[in-house]
């Protein structure tokens, strides 16, 4: 499962460090080397972690602000550099999760990326979706039920097809996971619908075996997934 980092900065020196200490963790990179830039690409996608040059990129912590605004990125894990111009208490009020302050060397970056390492996986199952194609039972508290499709499966949730408007009072939901036998039973609640039949169903409780099992198939199926290597031009 490759993790993937969007470093906005234009230092030579610093690109140099992070791009080989990320590579020795196996993180993907993608460079913005201007603001615009990276604005553009975190309104269009999503990344484990974002590495901001605070001090000597213009409008770096307007960057960093912008991340906790933006709907795909705003629980990524952020990282501020720092080169003596904001100090510490300030872009952790920004937003900033780790600081790294220049001149950054490689044993610091990796101590830094080794302390967040597990905040990035466990955002990246959080946040993603597998398509999928397999019937659902939704359970009702009056012990009606429904079959539906659903679409998209996530550690959180997922997103389901009905011919007609879903009724809110979902209680439970029943599935099994595509290409086992696996079958699991989640208390559920219905967080979202349209009149189409549209909706995206949460998970509410999950026993501790049912958790592991549903983790363990998102990440074979993430590792599946690769991402590919991108740099943006700023």
């Amino acid at each position: 499962m490759t993790l993937e980092a969007l470093v906005v900065s234009r230092d030579p020196d610093t690109l140099r460090v992070l791009r080989s200490a990320l590579s020795k963790l196996d993180v993907s990179v993608h460079v913005c080397a201007g603001t615009e830039a990276a604005r553009e690409i975190m309104a269009a996608k999503k990344f484990d972690a974002i590495i901001i040059d605070c001090d000597d990129m213009p409008g770096g912590t307007d960057v960093l602000q912008q991340v906790r605004q933006e709907r795909s990125n705003k629980s990524s894990v952020t990282f501020a550099i720092l080169n003596g111009v904001n100090n510490v208490r300030t872009v952790f009020q920004m937003g900033a999760g780790f600081v790294l302050q220049k001149p950054i060397t490689i044993t610091n970056a990796l101590r830094s990326f080794h302390a967040a390492y597990g905040l990035m996986h466990r955002e990246r199952r959080r946040y993603f979706r597998m398509p999928v194609e397999i019937p659902v039972k939704l359970n009702y508290g009056n012990g009606r039920k429904l079959q539906v499709s659903a679409c998209n499966l996530s550690e959180g949730g997922m997103a389901i097809q009905a011919a007609a408007a879903l009724p809110n009072d979902l209680y439970r939901v029943q599935f099994t996971l595509p290409g086992t036998d696996i079958t699991l039973s989640p208390k559920a609640e219905l967080a979202w619908s349209d009149a189409s039949g549209k909706g995206g169903v949460r998970f509410l409780e999950l026993t501790l075996n049912a958790r592991e099992q549903l983790e363990n198939w998102l990440v074979q199926k993430m590792q599946e997934r690769e991402p590919i290597l991108n740099v943006v031009p700023g």
